[in-house]
């Protein structure tokens, strides 16, 4: 018999209903999670004890809490709001199975479509280094992240090569983004096998440019046909050219530049296929940086009219390229941890895994951002690792959907990480080298985990050998 007094929880008083993101629940909440889990067809049919919008929130914590087993993430995501509010009495943990299961039951397209509504640019036109003019400034660029060696993922993302023929030792995703240069905001992604191109994989990232960009790339990515493709989206493109690339001198204008055209490799002598490019040629003059005086820059732009974008200041531009590796620092090293390899054991998961880390880089930067505003200094004063561990604590204080409480803790992480801003950020360069190459080891495969174990202590197992 209940005590008296005692009034049974409803539906909307589960906590799993209450359960959010910290302060970046501001930046997904509720009511959009909820959005994409009906969109996607994800909704559950009956009450459990992991609902569709617990685990998308599961899988957001799990990329925050990178280096924390699968039960001790979910008591950071819940245990600080049970105790608080007494659900402790009332929902049991549940196992690493379950959450395993309730994982696979979501899938990949509620976290695919919540990265795909909820990460939008940032930058307005006051943000410092965020525009070029009229334009804002974007990067494409790549990086692989490490997978867990399972039968699975090998067949589906394959597993990239080394020089000493025996390949890799993980299987690898490979992973290409969009991101603005003056906050660092990853708002379009695509994902595929190792094996597969980084200008394959641009094409997926061909909706998310428009009028108004100026898109800046490497120069692996200047082939005739992406061009073409990238160009017809109207947005404006500064790409490095390729050492080897012919460019003949057609017109050349009073800042230095040229106008020329790239044409299709399939038709060099049909011409059928030809783009008008403008080209600028530049060499770096740094005393502190005289290893890349010898070196001849050339890139390809859109922009024909030199007066609207003269040769010098593109020139000057196409470093903050390099930004985009920063915000790969930032997920790969410091988000996830170094050398931290995902912990999905199937393609699907490791799909999903790869947006939960995309959708939580893209919250802590959005939460910079407003600290950066509300403080009217670049977004590069503030620190992002400062910045994690706030978003981690405020997961761990156990701050729900409750939208005042969220609003009063917002105003304090604000606060926290403006405390102590980074200072300009000084000049630097670093060399493309590793500190250790390789290892004399052989390479780790999953059939070393059936590894033949002892079967007798030391003191049975030894023999000692008679002198001869």
């Amino acid at each position: 018999m209940p005590r008296a007094g005692w009034v049974k929880p409803q539906d909307d008083q589960r906590l799993s209903d209450h359960v959010a993101l910290g302060v970046l629940t501001r930046t997904f909440p509720p009511e959009l999670v909820d959005a994409v889990v009906r969109a996607t067809g994800r909704e559950q049919r009956r009450h459990r004890l992991l609902p569709a919008r617990l685990v998308v929130y599961y899988v957001l914590a799990m990329t925050l809490f990178s280096q924390a087993g699968y039960e001790e993430v979910m008591r950071s995501l819940v245990e600080g709001l049970s105790w608080a509010s007494g659900w402790q009495r009332r929902w049991s943990m549940p196992s690493k199975p379950a959450i395993s299961l309730a994982r696979t039951r979501l899938g990949v397209a509620p976290l695919a479509e919540l990265f795909a509504r909820g990460v939008v640019p940032l930058a307005t036109a006051g943000t410092p280094g965020a525009f070029y003019r009229d334009r804002r400034l974007m990067s494409i660029d790549g990086t692989t992240l490490d997978l867990a060696d399972t039968a699975g993922n090998v067949a589906e993302f394959g597993r990239p090569g080394t020089g000493r023929g025996e390949g890799s030792a993980f299987p690898q995703l490979r992973l290409l983004g969009l991101a603005e240069s003056g906050t660092h905001a990853i708002v379009a992604a695509a994902m595929g096998a190792c094996t597969v191109g980084e200008p394959t994989l641009a094409r997926q990232l061909l909706g998310a440019l428009g009028p108004g960009m100026l898109v800046l790339a490497d120069r692996g990515f200047t082939a005739f046909p992406l061009w073409a493709a990238a160009a017809a989206t109207g947005a404006d493109l500064l790409w490095r050219a390729k050492n080897n690339a012919v460019l003949p001198v057609l017109e050349r204008y009073d800042d230095g530049s040229f106008r020329s055209e790239i044409v299709a490799s399939e038709d060099k002598r049909a011409r059928a296929n030809v783009l008008p490019v403008r080209v600028v040629e530049y060499t770096v003059d740094d005393p502190g940086r005289p290893q890349a005086e010898d070196n001849r820059y050339r890139l390809l732009t859109t922009i024909a009219d030199p007066t609207a974008a003269p040769a010098a200041e593109l020139a000057a531009l196409y470093p903050d390229r390099w930004e985009f590796e920063t915000a790969l620092d930032e997920l790969k090293t410091h988000q996830r941890g170094p050398r931290v390899v995902l912990r999905s054991k199937t393609p699907d998961g490791v799909r999903q895994e790869a947006y939960g880390y995309l959708c939580t880089h893209y919250a802590i930067r959005a939460l910079m951002y407003t600290a950066a505003t509300d403080h009217r200094v670049d977004p590069d004063r503030v620190s992002f690792t400062a910045s994690l561990h706030a978003a981690r604590r405020s997961v761990r204080a156990g701050l729900g959907t409750a939208t005042r409480t969220l609003a009063v803790a917002l105003t304090h992480t604000l606060a926290e990480i403006s405390h102590r801003l980074l200072p300009p950020r000084r000049l630097r360069a670093n060399p493309r080298v590793v500190k250790r190459k390789m290892s004399n080891y052989n390479v780790k495969r999953a059939d070393h985990r059936a590894w033949p174990q002892p079967t007798r202590p030391p003191g049975q197992a030894v023999r000692v050998l008679a002198p001869p």
